[in-house]
Protein backbone atom coordinates (compact mmCIF):
# COMPACT_ATOMS: atom_id res chain seq x y z
CA UNK A 1 0.00 0.00 0.00
CA UNK A 2 1.45 3.19 -1.21
CA UNK A 3 1.27 6.63 1.74
CA UNK A 4 -0.90 8.01 -0.57
CA UNK A 5 -3.55 5.43 -0.59
CA UNK A 6 -3.09 4.81 3.20
CA UNK A 7 -4.16 8.39 3.73
CA UNK A 8 -6.82 8.24 1.24
CA UNK A 9 -8.11 5.19 3.22
CA UNK A 10 -7.41 7.21 6.76
CA UNK A 11 -8.99 10.21 5.40
CA UNK A 12 -12.30 8.18 4.38
CA UNK A 13 -12.43 6.59 8.07
CA UNK A 14 -12.17 10.03 9.66
CA UNK A 15 -15.28 10.98 7.11
CA UNK A 16 -17.33 8.02 8.16
CA UNK A 17 -16.67 8.32 11.36
CA UNK A 18 -17.61 12.10 12.06
CA UNK A 19 -20.87 11.45 9.85
CA UNK A 20 -22.18 8.69 12.43
CA UNK A 21 -21.11 11.38 15.21
CA UNK A 22 -23.14 14.42 13.39
CA UNK A 23 -25.88 11.49 12.68
CA UNK A 24 -26.12 10.75 16.75
CA UNK A 25 -26.37 14.66 17.69
CA UNK A 26 -29.00 15.14 15.19
CA UNK A 27 -31.39 12.44 16.96
CA UNK A 28 -31.01 14.02 20.37
CA UNK A 29 -33.80 14.87 22.39
CA UNK A 30 -34.41 18.25 24.39
CA UNK A 31 -36.47 17.46 27.02
CA UNK A 32 -37.15 21.21 27.43
CA UNK A 33 -39.40 20.62 23.78
CA UNK A 34 -40.93 17.64 25.41
CA UNK A 35 -43.79 19.85 26.63
CA UNK A 36 -47.08 19.49 24.25
CA UNK A 37 -49.85 16.96 23.18
CA UNK A 38 -49.19 13.79 22.35
CA UNK A 39 -51.74 11.50 20.78
CA UNK A 40 -52.68 7.83 19.32
CA UNK A 41 -54.97 6.20 16.91
CA UNK A 42 -56.91 5.06 19.36
CA UNK A 43 -58.03 8.25 21.09
CA UNK A 44 -55.71 8.14 23.67
CA UNK A 45 -54.19 11.80 25.04
CA UNK A 46 -51.20 12.80 26.79
CA UNK A 47 -49.98 16.14 27.72
CA UNK A 48 -46.74 16.94 29.11
CA UNK A 49 -46.91 20.53 30.79
CA UNK A 50 -43.69 22.95 30.88
CA UNK A 51 -44.31 22.69 35.09
CA UNK A 52 -43.30 19.38 35.06
CA UNK A 53 -46.80 18.40 35.54
CA UNK A 54 -48.73 15.64 32.45
CA UNK A 55 -52.44 14.32 31.92
CA UNK A 56 -53.41 11.21 30.49
CA UNK A 57 -56.87 10.91 28.70
CA UNK A 58 -58.03 7.64 27.68
CA UNK A 59 -54.34 5.79 27.91
CA UNK A 60 -53.45 2.43 27.92
CA UNK A 61 -50.30 1.47 29.04
CA UNK A 62 -50.35 -2.35 29.36
CA UNK A 63 -50.96 -4.53 26.29
CA UNK A 64 -54.90 -5.68 27.13
CA UNK A 65 -55.82 -3.02 29.70
CA UNK A 66 -58.93 -0.65 29.65
CA UNK A 67 -57.95 2.63 29.15
CA UNK A 68 -57.83 5.02 32.00
CA UNK A 69 -57.34 8.85 32.74
CA UNK A 70 -54.73 9.65 35.17
CA UNK A 71 -52.16 12.90 36.11
CA UNK A 72 -49.13 13.70 38.01
CA UNK A 73 -45.49 14.61 37.26
CA UNK A 74 -43.23 14.08 34.27
CA UNK A 75 -39.56 14.16 34.57
CA UNK A 76 -36.87 13.44 31.61
CA UNK A 77 -34.56 10.75 31.97
CA UNK A 78 -31.31 9.54 30.06
CA UNK A 79 -29.69 6.52 31.92
CA UNK A 80 -26.40 5.31 30.75
CA UNK A 81 -27.71 1.76 30.52
CA UNK A 82 -30.94 2.33 28.21
CA UNK A 83 -33.36 4.75 25.89
CA UNK A 84 -34.20 8.03 27.05
CA UNK A 85 -37.79 7.87 28.76
CA UNK A 86 -40.14 10.01 30.41
CA UNK A 87 -40.69 9.43 34.19
CA UNK A 88 -44.58 9.64 34.82
CA UNK A 89 -45.05 9.75 38.67
CA UNK A 90 -48.86 9.01 38.76
CA UNK A 91 -50.51 11.22 41.54
CA UNK A 92 -54.26 10.58 41.19
CA UNK A 93 -56.66 8.79 38.54
CA UNK A 94 -58.19 5.54 37.08
CA UNK A 95 -54.72 3.49 37.33
CA UNK A 96 -55.52 2.06 40.90
CA UNK A 97 -51.99 2.93 42.41
CA UNK A 98 -49.67 5.35 42.70
CA UNK A 99 -46.33 5.05 41.27
CA UNK A 100 -44.38 5.51 38.23
CA UNK A 101 -44.60 4.52 34.66
CA UNK A 102 -41.74 4.94 31.74
CA UNK A 103 -42.95 6.48 28.83
CA UNK A 104 -40.02 5.84 26.31
CA UNK A 105 -38.92 8.80 23.84
CA UNK A 106 -38.42 7.16 20.16
CA UNK A 107 -38.03 10.85 19.20
CA UNK A 108 -38.62 14.82 19.92
CA UNK A 109 -42.10 13.86 18.58
CA UNK A 110 -42.76 10.49 19.59
CA UNK A 111 -43.78 8.49 22.82
CA UNK A 112 -44.26 5.11 23.82
CA UNK A 113 -45.22 2.40 26.23
CA UNK A 114 -43.40 -0.51 26.36
CA UNK A 115 -44.43 -2.87 29.31
CA UNK A 116 -41.95 -6.04 28.52
CA UNK A 117 -38.00 -4.42 27.36
CA UNK A 118 -38.17 -7.59 25.10
CA UNK A 119 -42.08 -7.38 23.99
CA UNK A 120 -43.71 -5.15 21.13
CA UNK A 121 -44.42 -1.58 21.94
CA UNK A 122 -48.10 -1.39 23.29
CA UNK A 123 -48.89 2.33 22.70
CA UNK A 124 -47.50 4.66 20.47
CA UNK A 125 -48.26 8.56 21.08
CA UNK A 126 -47.31 11.08 18.19
CA UNK A 127 -47.05 15.07 18.64
CA UNK A 128 -50.41 16.19 17.72
CA UNK A 129 -50.10 19.50 15.56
Amino acid sequence: MTPGTARARWLSAVLAASALLVAGCASEVDPRKLPGVYRNDDGGRIELLADGTFTATGVTTDEGAEPADFGGSWDYEKPNTSGDFVYLGVEDGGLGATGGIQLWVEDQDTLYFQSDPDGPVTQTYDRAS
